[in-house]
């Protein structure tokens, strides 16, 4: 029983240590864009937990807000997720009644568009996603924001447009 208490003791002074340690500069790339991924989703999905909302649904509800009614390929390749993942999440979406879909000319094509209660789900959630994305801005300043944005973009576009060939 003593060891029990005093291990648990242990790993909580072991937790409390990890959290002061001070982040590591890593010298890859993807290293630090994945690692800058998690905390922000993790920023992301406190926020918007209210609402019942994950990072990745307010992330599809807002692309097809911008894009309106598109394929469930170019919605991948316009967020590059996989296809499993976005299947699994449209699902869940579309059941919420978030998502609406319509099969195309090809059986195997699937249009989708914001539903009426993904307007409105968004629209609830936006208070929470501004207030973080307002927070960051002034914590990182006008310029490093809109630097981070751009350099994220352009990360991106050229991965997608050269791929292998870098």
């Amino acid at each position: 029983m003593f060891s029990r208490i005093r291990q648990r003791q242990l790993d909580h002074l072991s937790d409390q240590r990890l959290k002061h340690l001070p982040i590591p500069k890593l010298p890859c790339l993807c290293g630090n864009f994945r690692r800058t991924s998690r905390a922000l989703t993790q920023l992301y999905e406190n926020a918007l937990r209210p609402v019942d909302l994950r990072a990745t649904q307010f992330t599809i509800l807002q692309a097809l807000t911008l894009a309106g009614e598109v394929t469930q390929t170019q919605l991948g390749e316009m967020l590059v997720m996989d296809s499993t993942t976005l299947s699994r999440t449209l699902r869940i979406m579309a059941r919420e009644g978030w998502v609406a879909e319509r099969r195309g000319n090809d059986r195997r094509e699937r249009w989708l568009r914001l539903a009426k209660g993904g307007e409105a789900q968004f629209k609830r959630a936006l208070p929470a996603w501004e207030k973080v994305q307002s927070r960051l801005r002034r914590q990182l300043g006008e310029l490093s924001w809109k630097n981070l944005l751009e350099i994220t973009h352009q990360v991106t576009d050229l991965v997608k447009t050269q791929g292998d060939s870098l």
